[in-house]
Parts: structure tokens; sequence; C-alpha cells
């Protein structure tokens, strides 16, 4: 009898610290997000199932052409997955199809492979102050991004996209864009 609970208790001890681990590390290192909307179109379409990094900004600065989630900035649970196009202290204008970034290096017109250019995306300007970002969706045509809803602040951010898992066909490691 003894040796039965010992094993009953060695099972159940394997599988509070089974259980534990992965508590901790969706919650603090990598969470799964399911993408809702075509928004991130031809990138990212409704459906796939993606990784995300929660740890990797508490390290460093999100950078230009990275793809994260965060929390919707006009409120609600929610969560939106968008490219990083303006960083803290730039100057970004959309004109149609066309951005354009003003840095401290100078201005400079974004060449965005992975954007869906079916329709012109409006006319929005804005000056970025620290701790904000300009975000866009890929299909530029159906995305309600920082054109509408205006700066997204550091602290909405939760993490950088790193995998995309669903469908397996698809499956691949996700690495920003360089301008």
């Amino acid at each position: 009898m003894k040796k039965i609970l010992w094993s009953f208790l060695e099972i159940l001890e394997t599988i509070v610290i089974a259980v534990g681990a992965v508590i901790l590390i969706r919650a603090f290192i990598i969470q799964p997000f399911l993408v809702s909307g075509s928004s991130m179109e031809p990138s990212f379409e409704n459906g796939n199932y993606l990784l995300v990094d929660e740890l990797v900004y508490r390290f460093r600065a999100p950078e230009r052409g990275e793809v994260i989630v965060f929390k919707n900035p006009t409120g609600g649970g929610s969560y939106y997955i968008k490219r990083i196009i303006g960083l803290p202290g730039e100057k970004v204008a959309v004109n149609g199809n066309q951005v354009e970034v003003q840095t401290e290096e100078g201005s400079r017109v974004l060449e965005e492979r992975y954007v869906n250019r079916t329709q012109g995306s409006g006319h929005s300007e804005v000056t970025l102050k620290e701790g904000e970002y300009f975000m866009m969706g890929d299909n530029r045509g159906f995305s309600f991004d920082s054109r509408s809803w205006g700066p997204l602040e550091e602290d909405d951010i939760i993490g950088l996209v790193r995998l995309r898992l669903w469908p397996i066909n698809e499956a691949i490691a996700i690495v920003a864009p360089i301008y």
C-alpha cells in the first residue's frame, strides 16, 4: 500500500510542477495568439495561430517593421496585431499607399513589399512623442490602425510575434523587414 501511495504522490508532484511551469511560461514569456480578421493580409490571415514573445521588450525597444500584439488602444478587452511603422520622436506621413518617416537622420519613404495595396490608405500625419508608436496593418485598405485611433502607447504592447504555427504548412519564424 505504501508503494501505491508513494507512486501516486510522485505522479501528483510531476503534474503540479508541469502545470506551474506552463502557467509561468504563458504568463511571462510566450503566449499564443489567434489572428482574427483581414487587416494583416497577406502576411497573416484570419485563423493563423501565432506565438508572441512577451519577454523581448523588457530588454530592448520595439523596432520598425516588427509585427506586435497589443491591447486595443480604444478600450475593451480585445487585442490587435499590427506592424510598427513609426518610432518615438519620429514624424510619420501617410499619403495613399506611400509612407514617409522623418527621423533625426532625415526623411525617407518606406519600401513595404509586404503591403496589400488593393486600395489607397488615405492621408494621415502625426509626430510621435516619447513612448508612442505608429501602427499599421499590412492590408492598408481594411485596417483599423493608428490612422484611425492615433499613436499606440508603449504600455499597451503585449509582445513581438515570433512564430506562425498554424496552418502547419505555413509554419514559419517571423522576422522584421529591413528598410
